[in-house]
């Protein structure tokens, strides 16, 4: 059997691939989404797994800003195919003449899609900062904010949870700027430049697996030609907008309406309900330790609206004349 390389060349490449040329009404409006996002100058980073979208994103980013981009795929471990799949991209970036390495990470115990993009993070930031990178850029496009628009829509969720992600943020737990140039694309307009070039992209069968909730959401989406996903996705970014204010709107509710004192918190409520949530969001974090979930901070709130003791975590909340008191609970004798 040939080594991965090799297996991974003849599965990607197209024969005599040397070059890139994409029509010019592509390649100029990804030019245009990314000039909005970014400084003229520097190296722009691509996090390329092998899936089509990355490889698009690998394949455009080459055509529009050729010999300004640098490539890395991480290897959570967690899939035989990984490996595989990691020197694939290597071959493309080879030939391209973009310059690439392969990641390898260690995922924590517990939530595994959670624990996998906290590793896969942390270890693209560490990457972007040795090779002095001038950001970070993902290929999250308009139907993966329709999915997960839908899917948090079917659980119930706030604001927080249906916001979409924006074109421009921040790698997680860094101040290392993170852009989403494909936001407005398809995953079928991404898919075509990959195909339309001779590439086979590597395929995670979860992708399709009815076991799970994004891909039954994908498949209906794929199928309901009268669901318009562009829509969704704006939506998902007016959502965004709206959770900022709120933020924005809870920072100035926290500075003015809590008070600290020796046995815990006092929050003297001015705020409509929906910041009320996040300074008791907040005010548990702080104290516990924990970040509770949404369902009980709700419980936590309606409790003390009428006013009613209540407990949370290892937390004691009681109703105050002017407000509400928070302090640890006492500790249990033996």
């Amino acid at each position: 059997m040939p080594p991965a390389a090799s297996r991974a060349s003849m599965m990607l490449l197209a024969p005599g691939l040397t070059a890139i040329e994409l029509p010019a009404d592509l390649t100029g409006r990804f030019v245009a989404d990314l000039t909005r996002l970014l400084p003229a100058e520097g190296t722009l980073g691509l996090a390329v797994s092998g899936g089509p979208d990355s490889l698009a994103l690998l394949l455009l980013a080459h055509a529009a800003v050729p010999g300004r981009i640098a490539a890395a795929t991480v290897d959570h471990g967690l899939r035989a195919a990984a490996a595989d799949e990691a020197a694939l991209v290597a071959a493309l970036c080879a030939q391209l003449g973009v310059p690439h390495v392969t990641l390898s990470v260690t995922v924590a115990e517990g939530n595994v899609q959670a624990e996998a993009r906290a590793a896969r993070y942390a270890a693209l930031a560490e990457w972007m900062s040795a090779n002095e990178l001038s950001a970070l850029a993902t290929a999250h496009h308009a139907d993966d904010q329709a999915e997960t628009l839908l899917l948090r829509l079917n659980r119930g969720s706030g604001v927080a949870g249906l916001a979409g992600v924006r074109e421009r943020g921040l790698v997680p737990q860094t101040r290392l700027p993170l852009v989403r140039p494909l936001l407005g694309w398809r995953r079928s307009e991404l898919g075509q430049v990959v195909a339309e070039l001779g590439i086979t992209a590597a395929n995670d069968p979860s992708n399709a697996d009815d076991r799970f909730d994004r891909a039954r959401i994908r498949k209906v989406l794929a199928e309901a030609d009268w669901l318009d996903v562009p829509a969704l996705s704006a939506s998902a970014a007016h959502l965004a907008d709206a959770d900022a204010a709120l933020e924005w709107a809870a920072a100035r509710e926290w500075q003015e309406a809590v008070t600290r004192v020796p046995m815990g918190l006092v929050y003297r409520p001015q705020a409509p309900r929906a910041i009320a949530l996040r300074i008791l969001t907040r005010i548990v974090t702080e104290l516990d330790g924990d970040t509770p979930r949404g369902s009980a901070v709700a419980r936590l709130f309606d409790s003390l609206v009428a006013r009613q003791p209540a407990s949370i975590g290892n937390l004691v909340a009681r109703p105050l004349p002017e407000g509400w008191s928070f302090s640890k609970a006492p500790a249990r004798r033996g």
